[in-house]
């Protein structure tokens, strides 16, 4: 939602293609100021035809669409292939079909896994360490097959955590937030992972250049800050944030299986500097503070404690 503001905000003619629901709602887009400014159109990644159909005439596809809670991807690992690999190869074979411009393909900092050395570059081994991120590295390595065998043009951008308003919570920031701004309790799992987090903003902006640039065809681009921080840390930011002393209880239920938790994420951004010319504009706690303040107002919209697989 927020990437498909900020292109209507340049003046594009934008197409939003939006998971088909019964009650025919648009996510977040229902409550956007430029909902009357875009064509919706509903359907499935996973379906053909409707990929088929949201792509005619489009010059330039930002693929975003995917199954990204980890958790969920233990519990059912078919789901997150169908959606996030043949999905992936839905919008591969309609961009081909259509002559597409350009596709910009959203990869994850997970396929990663845990870093063997930091600053993580593009270069990085991949390791699969939940069916979540074994299937984006299938998305992946479609996208850079199309690249090189059809010369179809791609651009895979790999953003590290990304955060900001309206993200669900299934994801740390906004579990923290939630909890803090309710409970002095805040219920987490390992607190030593550490992670690279980035401000929504900063990521829309990586990605309108990856749409943009002629250098970037053909290029795997890191999105992420160059810091890092562990859980732990980051709770503790967070409370300080929201003027509250918290105590930090672990949860069994939220502790990712040993072998599957990625322990450190840092990016190496110089490429996305190099290439796109981008770096962060919205530090962590610019980004937290902004977040903080919009998740206080829509405390309604989450169930604070309650864990979001």
């Amino acid at each position: 939602s927020h990437l498909t503001e900020r292109l209507v905000e340049l003046g594009a003619d934008v197409c939003a293609f939006v998971h088909y629901r019964g009650d025919g709602s648009w996510g977040w887009l229902d409550r956007s100021d430029v909902k009357e400014e875009i064509k919706v159109i509903a359907g499935d990644i996973a379906d053909r035809e409707s990929v088929m159909t949201a792509m005619k005439d489009v010059e330039v596809v930002f693929h975003l669409a995917a199954l990204i809670a980890i958790p969920y991807s233990y519990q059912a690992p078919a789901s997150f292939v169908q959606t996030n690999v043949h999905g992936t190869l839905n919008v591969l074979q309609a961009a081909r079909a259509h002559g597409v411009g350009r596709v910009v393909h959203t990869s994850t900092s997970e396929v990663y896994g845990t870093a063997r050395y930091v600053p993580i570059n593009e270069a990085h081994p991949l390791q699969a360490q939940s069916p979540y991120a074994a299937s984006k590295i299938g998305a992946d390595k479609l996208v850079e097959s199309f690249g090189l065998s059809y010369g179809l043009p791609v651009v895979t951008v790999r953003p590290f955590n990304t955060f900001g308003p309206r993200q669900s919570a299934r994801a740390i920031v906004p579990t923290i937030i939630t909890q803090c701004l309710t409970d002095q309790k805040v219920r987490l799992g390992n607190l030593s992972p550490r992670r690279d987090l980035n401000f929504v903003a900063n990521v829309v902006e990586g990605f309108v250049r990856a749409g943009r640039s002629a250098h970037a065809v053909g290029r795997t681009i890191n999105l992420g800050s160059g810091n890092e921080l562990s859980i732990g840390e980051l709770a503790q930011a967070i409370a300080g944030l929201t003027g509250q002393v918290i105590e930090i209880e672990c949860d069994d239920e939220r502790v990712r299986p040993e072998g599957s938790e990625v322990e450190r994420l840092c990016a190496d951004n110089a490429a996305a500097k190099e290439i796109l010319g981008w770096e962060p504009a919205v530090s962590l706690e610019e980004g937290l503070r902004v977040t903080i303040g919009w998740i206080r107002e829509h405390l309604d919209a989450y169930r604070p404690g309650v864990y979001a697989v």
